[in-house]
């Protein structure tokens, strides 16, 4: 079985969900590692990886998982705000939303990622409110993530689809 893992990585949290997948897996099957590309599409089975921007996939990877065809795909992704297995699943389906009705989904995967300082301060910005220290909480919260747990969760998910 071959493999392709495509990742878009805005912050470097899904870059390291991406690396702890390649870890997992055989290295002599990977046919491609990196950033959308059609290289990848050569590969039975697409890791596919992203971040969260507005409740979905980024555009490049949304624009990659619309040109799978026959392909299996596992999908694994980071969010700023996570924490909630509803809320990820959410993201998820909207993801699914992007691939043809041929494509095989083997698994996901999903965590909570750090954040860039610039939205913490952002949040300071705010008028205080409980919404205000419910986001500057969460953004605490999300600052060691994805940590070691999340990593070994994703390997072990990983590792049953081979």
């Amino acid at each position: 079985m071959s493999y392709a893992i495509v990742y878009s990585s805005r912050t470097g949290n899904t870059a390291l969900l991406a690396q702890a997948i390649r870890d997992a897996l055989p290295p002599e099957e990977c046919v491609y590692f990196g950033a959308p590309a059609p290289e990848a599409l050569a590969a039975d089975v697409v890791y596919a990886g992203f971040w969260t921007d507005k409740g979905t996939c980024d555009q490049p990877l949304k624009e990659f998982l619309q040109g799978l065809t026959g392909q299996k795909v596992f999908l694994f992704g980071t969010a700023g705000f996570g924490g909630s297995p509803a809320y990820f699943d959410q993201i998820l389906a909207r993801v699914k939303e992007n691939l043809a009705p041929g494509v095989q989904v083997l698994g996901s995967y999903m965590c909570q990622g750090k954040m860039p300082q610039a939205v913490r301060d952002r949040y300071l910005q705010m008028e205080d409110s409980p919404r205000r220290a419910m986001m500057l909480a969460n953004f605490d919260q999300a600052a060691s993530h994805p940590d070691a747990a999340d990593l070994a969760r994703l390997k072990a998910a990983a590792a049953e689809t081979i």
